[in-house]
C-alpha cells in the first residue's frame, strides 16, 4: 500500500469516527432483498457491513426478502408466480413454499453467513415476532378486484426477544411472515415488515437496501438523485409519478415508520460495494434520506 493510499483510508476512518460515536447504543433496522440479493458477492459484503455495524457498537436488525427464491420453488412446484399491486398472490400451497423458503432457508444461511465474518447473529421467523391480518381484497390496475389469499399486513410487533438478543449484542434476522390471531401464517411485504420492526423498537434509522440508487425525479438520469426528501413532500411526489410500483409502498412504509419514532430513513442501493457503510459514515451518503 502506498502513503497516499495509507493517508486515504486513515481519513475515511477519521470521516467516520463522529458517526460511530453519535450512533455507538442505537438501532439500526435494515431490510435487504430484491436483486440486491441475487448476487452472493453482494450478500457478502452487505453482511460484512452489518458485521462492522455490530463491532462498533451499533445494533444491527436484518429484514429480509427472499423473492427470487420463493419464485424458483414455486416454478420447481408447477406454481406461477403471479402479483398484483407489487404484492405476491398466495394460495395454500404457495404460503407453505414462502415459509419454507424464508425459514429453512434464507435465514438460516444469513446467519451462518454473519456467524462466518466474524459476528453473531440469531435468526426469527417472523412468525415469532409479528402478527398480522389478512389483507383485504386490493384493486388490481386494471380495475379488478383481487382476493390475494394468505398475504397480510401487520397489526402488532412483538419486541422483547428481539430486546433480548440486541441486549446480548447479536444481530437479530428476521423473515417477513407473521403470524393471524386465526392461527395461520400470512406473506408480509418485507419493507412493511421492517417498518414495523423499525417503529416498535424506536429505532435511530430505517434502512432500505435495494436495486436502486434511491429516488431519483429521472429513473434514467443517476446525476437526478434527490438527496433528502420530507415526509410531506411523498403524496406530491406520487402524484407526478416521480415515486411509482413498488416505490411507493417502500417510501409509505418509511413515513410510517418516522410517524412511529424512527429517526430517520433511508433508501440505497444494496448492490453498490458497502453502500451502506457509505450512507451511514460519511458526510454526503450515497442515496436518499427521508426526514419527518
Amino acid at each position: 500500500m502506498s502513503l497516499q493510499d495509507a493517508q486515504i483510508r486513515a481519513a475515511a476512518l477519521g470521516e467516520a469516527l463522529p458517526f460511530i460515536q453519535k450512533f455507538r447504543g442505537q438501532t439500526f433496522v435494515i431490510k435487504y432483498g430484491g436483486s440486491a440479493m441475487e448476487s452472493e458477492e453482494a450478500v457478502e459484503r452487505l453482511l460484512r457491513d452489518v458485521v462492522f455495524l455490530e463491532a462498533v457498537g451499533i445494533n444491527p436488525v436484518l429484514v429480509h426478502g427472499g423473492g427470487k427464491a420463493i419464485s424458483a420453488k414455486m416454478r420447481e412446484a408447477g406454481i406461477t408466480a403471479r402479483f398484483v399491486n407489487g404484492l405476491r398472490v398466495t394460495d395454500e400451497a404457495s404460503i407453505r413454499i414462502v415459509e419454507d423458503v424464508l425459514d429453512r432457508e434464507v435465514n438460516p444461511r444469513l446467519v451462518k453467513a454473519v456467524g462466518e465474518f466474524g459476528g453473531h447473529a440469531q435468526g426469527f421467523s417472523g412468525c415469532d415476532v409479528l402478527r398480522a391480518e389478512k389483507l383485504p381484497p386490493v384493486e388490481s390496475d386494471k380495475g379488478v378486484t383481487e382476493d390475494l389469499g394468505f398475504v397480510g399486513r401487520v397489526t402488532g410487533v412483538e419486541t422483547s426477544a428481539l430486546e433480548k438478543v440486541l441486549h446480548e449484542e447479536r444481530v437479530p434476522v428476521v423473515s417477513p411472515v407473521a403470524k393471524g390471531a386465526d392461527g395461520k401464517t400470512y406473506n408480509i411485504n418485507a419493507d412493511e415488515a421492517a417498518a414495523a420492526i423499525a417503529g416498535a423498537l424506536r429505532a435511530a434509522k430505517l434502512i432500505f437496501l435495494s436495486d436502486v440508487p434511491g429516488i431519483m425525479r429521472d429513473r434514467e438520469d443517476p446525476g437526478s438523485l434527490v438527496a433528502t426528501v420530507r415526509a410531506d413532500q411523498v403524496d406530491a411526489l406520487i402524484r407526478k409519478k416521480v415515486l411509482e410500483g413498488g416505490m411507493i409502498p417502500k417510501v409509505q412504509g418509511a413515513v410510517e415508520a418516522l410517524r412511529s419514532g424512527v429517526g430517520k430513513t433511508h433508501m440505497i442501493d444494496g448492490r453498490l460495494p458497502h453502500a451502506l457503510l457509505l450512507e451511514i459514515f460519511t458526510n454526503e451518503g450515497v442515496g436518499t434520506e427521508i426526514v419527518a
